[in-house]
């Protein structure tokens, strides 16, 4: 009886030690899952490699998804845009540990606004003014280029809800977005630099079908982020492939180049997100001191807890 029961221990330690070295990576659904797919496979199988891990591409139909992935620890490690991430430190037991690196050594990437080459819509002063006779493609909620940067640079500090300002709106990712203005479906839309890269590689005819409107300042380059609770010995590997991948290896140079025209990735933690924390907050600050319908003593307790919120990012 002894003996089996340390022989079902030891069987148990086992599994929990396979468990322990099984990795899900996250990828937000900026474009279709199997272009990402494509994009991002190389780089997992070279982490198994290089780690020993077992390494799982985890897809989900939005953003939402990886973030409730990485907060019920179906999802380890994950790329994420700025914004989703600030969500996955605060409510996914995350935290920032590496930032993408572009190639031509830029620090960022731009959010724009585009419509049809052939649009009548040539300024976004146009939009702004007439937007109950356009559709409008607006990105994922948790994305940082698609949402709330266009949020607030366009909308909020033109005094503006985007939801009722225009004849029809819709969210979706930056490749559906992308394809909804070139075929004529939306008649504006957000994207984003890195996206219509993909886009003029990936369907040529469609990208000379889309003219640019407006663009933004420029956006940190997007964060990974881990689980805070993996063990240690676990986190320095994985910290260690990423800092050294394609430094100099020509084929891992390839496959960075392939995800987002990359040079690789850097050290990185969640003051990269404080940027990207004010601009939400300042957005929503706007968007409040416009809102007529709140009764005064609400907007100004409101606007209170917001300054409060902004006053604790500077300590």
């Amino acid at each position: 009886m002894i003996k089996k029961l340390t022989l079902a221990m030891a069987l148990g330690l086992g599994m929990t030690a396979a468990l322990a070295e099984d990795i899900n990576f996250g990828i937000i659904s900026t474009e279709a899952s199997q272009n990402l797919k494509a994009d991002w496979q190389p780089l997992l199988d070279d982490m198994a490699k290089q780690t020993g891990y077992t390494v799982k591409a985890f897809f989900a139909p939005d953003y939402a998804g990886i973030i409730e992935g990485m907060r019920f620890n179906k999802v380890h490690l994950a790329w994420y845009g700025n914004k989703s991430a600030i969500e996955a430190v605060d409510r996914a037991s995350g935290e920032v540990f590496a930032q993408m690196v572009n190639a031509d050594g830029t620090q960022g990437y731009y959010s724009h606004l585009i419509v049809h080459k052939d649009s009548p819509i040539k300024s976004l002063d146009e939009v702004l003014k007439n937007g109950k006779s356009y559709s409008f493609g607006n990105g994922d909620p948790n994305s940082t280029s698609g949402f709330v940067v266009p949020g607030f640079y366009v909308f909020a500090q033109n005094k503006i809800d985007a939801k009722s300002h225009f004849k029809v709106v819709r969210n979706a990712n930056h490749e559906t977005n992308a394809l909804a203005v070139a075929n004529k479906q939306v008649d504006v839309a957000t994207n984003n630099s890195e996206n219509l890269d993909k886009v003029k590689t990936n369907f040529p005819d469609k990208f000379n079908d889309i003219r640019i409107i407006w663009t933004s300042p420029l956006i940190p380059l997007d964060p990974l982020v881990m689980r805070k609770d993996l063990p240690e010995a676990m986190k320095a590997k994985l910290k260690s492939f990423f800092y050294n991948y394609a430094k100099t290896d020509a084929n891992e140079k390839a496959v960075v180049m392939k995800i987002s025209k990359l040079s690789g990735f850097k050290e990185s933690t969640n003051a990269q997100l404080l940027p990207i924390r004010e601009l939400d907050l300042f957005g929503k600050r706007t968007k409040l001191e416009a809102d007529a319908n709140l009764a005064p003593a609400e907007k100004q307790a409101k606007l209170a807890d917001i300054d409060k919120q902004l006053a604790a990012l500077k300590n």
